[in-house]
């Protein structure tokens, strides 16, 4: 590549797009490409130190608009509750004369997004073609979001979402009954300005970018990146696992000294995200499941609604019956670090990409408890019941909820070494780390990429 081009990252205003852009953008950096990243002005603090390359990553503090509704100060979905995520949106399309008048004065090449669906007619009015770039694999998007869907005419019914669109490459994903009634509520949510349809967001800029890409790799997202590239009749590209880098900081010696308590691979270490919380009475059978499991265990996660703290959401009497072997945390955890301890042996996940990324590269048990996101809940299947790495913790059918026996049942199969599930499990497990950590897999990844790119611009 003779003269490096310059690409503009505009990722959606939440932590969990902002960082794996910010990972990507680093990737690329060391490939000598520009990049001017976008990103709420307050929040570019929080991910300044993340910046590996800040002679080549340029960031452009937006400011959001006053919108409505929403708090002052509030920038990215981890500081308001869910129900405040389409007021996020408003604010972002807001910006549009901002993101032009940027646009206008920076001239990339190409402008990657994921949520804008305004972009690519932004863009193709000022000769900037533009990539819609997620941060997930292409098994969802696939899945949910594909015009065979679209093309029928008519709303989706719950009987249509129950199974993959004609010609999807897989039948190993099924999906339960209260799985179907969320996503098809989530479907008719309005999202933004002008009351858009969520699923019309991830549609319409799909439809108009000039390229689709993806985290992923062709050994393992190939088949559905291909079906895609036929649905949308454009390339869809893959930018490989995106690993996270090598910490650059130690786990603080508080956590250090109680996890070196215990012995090596005995704790359960359950981390739920930074968005969604759960429910009192979901939060409390999680806890009491860890209890019933008789490990240790470090649990980190947000407090229910209506809480102020994990604290006063504890049932009753827990944090007695547990002391010295099980915290409950509500402050946030450096989870790869806690991942990487030796300490740890069991990882409950909430199955959010960059949180699964973190877990197949090391070495602990899986155990899958998958929110209701749509990409959550595809991972989950994937990852259980196709490449059978972990075990996913079983609910209800119908209403969706777990109980403190299926969360012990999910952690003690994986964690009893003389089951056939948790030798299966751990060989399944152990070969995909060792591909995904073998040398060049992802800088060929990154590499064909930025062929690919450079053939589209």
């Amino acid at each position: 590549m003779d003269t490096p081009s310059h690409i503009v990252m505009f990722p959606w205003f939440a932590m969990g797009h902002l960082t794996p852009y910010l990972h990507f953008s680093n990737k690329l950096a060391t490939r000598g490409y520009k990049i001017s990243f976008f990103i709420p002005k307050t929040t570019q603090t929080k991910l300044q130190q993340l910046n590996l390359h800040p002679h080549l990553i340029t960031f452009f503090p937006i400011t959001i608009p006053p919108v409505d509704g929403l708090p002052h100060g509030a920038e990215t979905t981890s500081d308001v509750p869910f129900s405040l995520f389409p007021l996020i949106a408003t604010a972002m399309d807001h910006t549009e004369k901002d993101i032009e008048l940027l646009l206008m004065n920076l001239k990339p090449h190409i402008v990657f997004f994921d949520f804008q669906h305004w972009l690519p007619n932004l863009a193709r009015k000022l000769g900037i073609k533009c990539m819609q770039y997620f941060i997930v694999n292409p098994l969802s998007i696939a899945y949910f979001w594909n015009g065979p869907r679209k093309s029928q005419g008519g709303e989706l019914t719950d009987v249509d979402l129950m199974k993959p669109p004609e010609g999807f490459p897989d039948s190993s994903i099924k999906l339960h009954a209260h799985e179907v009634r969320f996503l098809a509520a989530t479907r008719k949510l309005e999202f933004g300005k002008n009351d858009i349809l969520l699923y019309d967001r991830w549609g319409r800029g799909t439809s108009m970018a000039d390229a689709i890409g993806f985290k992923g790799c062709r050994e393992i997202d190939g088949p559905y990146a291909e079906y895609l590239e036929i649905v949308y009749e454009k390339p869809v590209l893959l930018s490989g696992p995106l690993l996270p880098e090598p910490p650059n900081s130690t786990l603080e010696e508080k956590w250090v000294a109680w996890l070196e308590g215990f012995n090596h691979g005995s704790v359960v270490f359950c981390a739920f995200g930074s968005e969604r919380p759960l429910p009192q009475n979901q939060f409390q059978e999680l806890l009491l499941g860890l209890k019933l499991t008789g490990f240790p265990f470090l649990a980190a996660f947000k407090p229910p609604n209506g809480f102020e703290s994990v604290e006063e959401a504890l049932p009753e009497g827990f944090r007695e019956r547990v002391e010295g072997r099980g915290i409950a945390y509500g402050g946030w955890v450096p989870q790869q670090l806690i991942l990487e301890h030796p300490s740890v042996g069991c990882f409950i996940t909430h199955c959010g990409a960059a949180s699964l990324t973190e877990a197949l590269v090391n070495k602990c048990r899986l155990v899958f408890l998958p929110r209701l996101g749509a990409d959550h809940v595809i991972n989950a299947r994937m990852l259980s019941r196709k490449m059978k790495v972990g075990v996913e913790v079983e609910k209800g059918e119908e209403d969706g909820l777990f109980s403190k026996e299926s969360v012990c049942k999910a952690v003690r199969s994986v964690m009893d070494d003389e089951s056939e599930v948790a030798r299966e499990v751990r060989q399944n497990h152990s070969r995909l780390r060792n591909f995904l950590l073998s040398d060049n897999l992802e800088s060929s990844c990154v590499d064909l990429f930025c062929q690919q790119l450079q053939n589209l611009l």
